[in-house]
C-alpha cells in the first residue's frame, strides 16, 4: 500500500480522468449504511480493486466502491464502504482515501458510521450528529499522523478544537428540524476493535461524557482535520450500549438497524447539499 505523494497523486490522477470536473464533497458511509450511494445521479462506480494500492474492505455491509456522480447538483464522491484499521491496515492506509480527496481539491467531508449508543437517552434507529470525538485510538499510540509530516497537506501539530465544522452543525440542525428528524448530538469515542465493548468498557466511556461508541472515523477526521477539510458527521445508532452485561451485541443487528437509519441520513445529507 502506497503512502507516498507519488502513490496518492496516482490515485487522484486516475480518479480524475475519468470525472474531470472538480468534485465538491467527499462522503464515507458506515456498516449498512451504504444506500445513501444508490441516490446518487448521472454518475459512476469503480470498485476498489480497480484502484492500484487503494486498500480493499473486507467487512460485510461495506460494498467496497466508489461511487462519483452529483447529489443536490454538488459534484460528490462517495466512498460505499470504508476500510478499518482492526483489518490489518495501518492508520496512513485507512486514511489513504482521505489524502486523495484533498489531492482532488475536495474540500468538504461527511463521515457516516454505525454505532453504539452509550447515552441511555438513545435508542437504535436514532441518528447523531457529531459534535467532538474521544480518540482513544490516537492517544494509545495509533495516530494517522505519526511518522514523517506530509507537509503538502498540513502541519506538524493541526489544531483539532473544532474537529467538526460548526457552520455545517448548524445547517444540519435546521434541515433535520424541517425534515421533521428527531436529531440527536454528542460525542463519538473511537475504538480499534473488532471485539465489542465489555460493560466496563463502556461504563468508563459513559463517565467521561461518551455518547456513541464505534470502531472507525476518528482517524479520517483527524486527518482530514490535517488537511484543513470542513468536517459534517453522523452516527447511525444500531444498538444500546450493554453497561449490565444483560444482553449481547452482535454485527447482524447493527446492519439491521442500518436498514432503519439509513433514509434518515440520507435524507439530512440531501437536505444540507441542497443548501450550501
Amino acid at each position: 500500500m502506497e503512502r507516498t505523494l507519488s502513490g496518492i497523486e496516482r490515485l487522484a490522477g486516475i480518479i480524475h480522468s475519468k470525472w474531470a470536473e472538480q468534485l465538491q464533497f467527499g462522503i464515507i458511509l458506515g456498516s449498512g449504511l451504504g444506500g445513501v450511494a444508490e441516490s446518487v445521479q448521472n454518475g459512476f462506480s469503480i470498485p476498489y480493486n480497480e484502484l492500484p494500492g487503494w486498500p480493499l474492505s473486507t467487512v460485510i455491509g461495506h460494498a467496497g466502491r466508489l461511487i462519483i456522480g452529483q447529489l443536490e447538483n454538488k459534484n460528490v464522491l462517495v466512498m460505499q464502504g470504508r476500510i478499518h484499521f482492526y483489518e490489518g491496515y495501518s492508520m496512513q492506509v485507512v486514511t489513504m482515501p482521505i489524502r486523495v480527496m484533498q489531492r482532488l481539491g475536495i474540500k468538504d467531508l461527511i463521515v457516516t458510521n454505525a454505532a453504539g449508543g452509550v447515552n441511555p437517552s438513545f435508542v437504535p434507529g436514532d441518528v447523531m450528529m457529531i459534535t467532538d470525538h474521544l480518540n482513544l485510538m490516537g492517544m494509545a499510540g495509533q495516530n494517522p499522523l505519526s511518522g514523517p509530516n506530509l507537509e503538502e497537506f498540513g502541519p506538524r501539530f493541526p489544531d483539532m478544537s473544532q474537529a467538526y465544522d460548526r457552520d455545517l452543525m448548524k445547517i444540519t440542525r435546521s434541515v433535520s428540524k424541517i425534515k421533521g428528524i428527531n436529531l440527536r448530538e454528542g460525542v463519538y469515542a473511537g475504538l480499534s476493535g473488532p471485539s465489542f465493548e465489555t460493560p466496563a468498557d463502556l461504563r468508563f466511556l459513559r463517565a467521561v461524557g461518551v455518547d456513541a461508541v464505534g470502531m472507525s472515523t476518528v482517524p479520517e477526521v483527524t486527518v482530514a482535520r490535517h488537511g484543513s477539510m470542513r468536517v459534517l458527521g453522523f452516527s447511525g445508532i444500531s444498538n444500546k450500549a450493554n453497561l449490565n452485561g444483560s444482553t449481547k451485541t452482535t454485527h447482524e443487528e447493527v446492519l439491521e438497524a442500518g436498514r432503519l437509519i439509513a433514509p434518515k441520513i440520507e435524507a439530512i445529507i440531501h437536505g444540507v447539499l441542497s443548501v450550501i
